[in-house]
């Protein structure tokens, strides 16, 4: 064997398709893109185009709700406040908020508020000051001697008039109307 006998093993390169290079190549003249129009260019922007024909995404019902400015919760189970609290994180005769949990590293960031959840066991006696806890939560909280305050929704007076005045515009349900 010499050096010019090397060769790779056979299969092991898979080369490009080389198009545009003549008739000769099989892919010549057109390039694989068909005849003329959009599609023969380059930036095609017809994704869900169907050939004038309603698309597929148009004439199937539109489903569900997406509400406008949707609260995003931190959320976090009793079972992980209470290996934080045996891993010597938190300390337990403290009052605990969102600012404390992302302090001392159990939640990675503050989103627009704290939901406590049910899942795990808690034996901390601990304050937590929260947006909104589960029923299991709260009462595995209290079972542990500890305790939960649930954070206000602060509303101003002039929303609340205002709720009101739209409610009163609102006509009543007419009975057995045509």
């Amino acid at each position: 064997m010499r050096l010019n006998e090397i060769k790779d093993k056979a299969g092991s390169r898979k080369f490009r398709v080389r198009i545009g290079r003549g008739i000769g190549s099989g892919v010549g003249k057109t390039g694989g893109r068909g005849g003329k129009g959009q599609t023969a260019r380059s930036g095609v922007a017809i994704a869900g185009f169907e050939g004038g024909q309603m698309p597929l995404h148009r004439r199937l019902p539109k489903r569900g709700f997406s509400k406008w400015r949707r609260k995003d919760y931190n959320e976090i189970n009793i079972g992980a406040l209470q290996r934080a609290v045996d891993d010597k994180r938190l300390d337990a005769s403290k009052p605990l908020d969102v600012a404390v949990l992302v302090e001392t590293g159990v939640l990675r960031r503050a989103k627009d508020g704290l939901r406590v959840l049910g899942n795990g066991e808690l034996k901390a006696k601990l304050t937590l000051r929260v947006d909104h806890a589960t029923a299991s939560a709260k009462a595995a909280i209290e079972k542990a001697g500890g305790s939960i305050t649930l954070i206000e929704k602060k509303i101003l007076a002039a929303d609340e008039a205002k709720r009101k005045k739209s409610e009163a515009k609102k006509k009543p349900a007419v009975k057995g109307g045509k």
